[in-house]
């Protein structure tokens, strides 16, 4: 497959994330009350479950077998790209303001910023290796056009972040709206929290390009960048109070929904 014909993946994978996410978002106009206290674990706990899978399956996985086929231990770019994508999530967490709707103290640099635009932000960092996994899957894909599978798994991994990624944007709008913006102003900054998706995928397929011989490092980074969302925010809020039951669930369903798809269209 051409150059071209990769950008058209590439793009058509990354901006179907983002068109979820506006999808979601545009529940502001038909809802006014945000989702119930269950409803919201089941929601973080699925993506917590989906990212997980993608991380093993549509990354690390990937990232060894690369790394194994040009004659190197895989265990090294896996772990050593993995720990980089942690540190770059921990930096961006530390330095980007931002506000969680469970709390009412803002991470990050001390900012002004007003707490509908600190909500907004908090979900805008961890659509960022969302965004990247989907474009390095595709990336994979056209640097190996011999092996088809490649071109399966990336799909599936679009389809699992962009399924999860609906709820996610209807989870932005409709608290906004709850803190006194307009719809339609909801929706507009519901988008924006997923436009980092695309942009974040293109400008990691042109380091895949520039650097293709670190296709391993780059895999596990976006992996290691998925795990810290994981792990320091997703999780912890699905299990918050009583209930928590809930939360595990909304997680063993978004693995095993991730998992199928990748194995059944790969």
């Amino acid at each position: 497959m051409g150059a071209i014909g990769g950008w058209v993946w590439v793009m058509g994978g990354t901006g179907f994330i983002f068109l979820m996410t506006s999808l979601g978002a545009s529940m502001v106009f038909f809802f006014r009350k945000n989702a119930g206290e269950k409803m919201q674990k089941v929601f973080l706990g699925f993506a917590a479950g989906v990212m997980i899978a993608a991380s093993m399956w549509g990354l690390l996985v990937p990232a060894i077998d690369q790394a194994e086929a040009r004659g190197q231990p895989g265990w090294i770019p896996a772990a050593g790209g993995f720990i980089l994508g942690i540190l770059f999530l921990y930096a961006l967490d530390r330095l980007i303001p931002h506000l969680h709707p469970s709390s009412n103290v803002t991470e990050g640099i001390p900012s002004q910023a007003r707490r509908t635009t600190l909500l907004v932000w908090a979900v805008t960092l961890h659509n960022i290796p969302e965004g990247m996994a989907v474009g390095l899957s595709f990336a994979l894909a056209v640097q190996g056009p011999e092996n088809s599978g490649l071109y399966a798994s990336a799909i599936a991994l679009a389809l699992g972040i962009g399924i999860q990624n609906f709820p996610e944007g209807a989870a932005i709008s409709i608290p906004l709206r709850q803190e006194g913006v307009s719809a339609g102003k909801s929706f507009l900054m519901g988008c924006f929290s997923g436009a980092v998706e695309p942009v974040f995928g293109i400008i990691t397929v042109f380091l895949a390009a520039l650097i293709a011989p670190y296709m391993p490092w780059l895999l596990a980074f976006a992996a290691g960048a998925m795990m810290y969302v994981v792990v320091e925010e997703l999780i912890p809020e699905a299990n918050l109070g009583s209930h928590s039951n809930i939360g595990t669930m909304g997680v063993m369903a978004g693995f095993l929904l991730m998992m199928i798809l990748d194995v059944a269209l790969g």
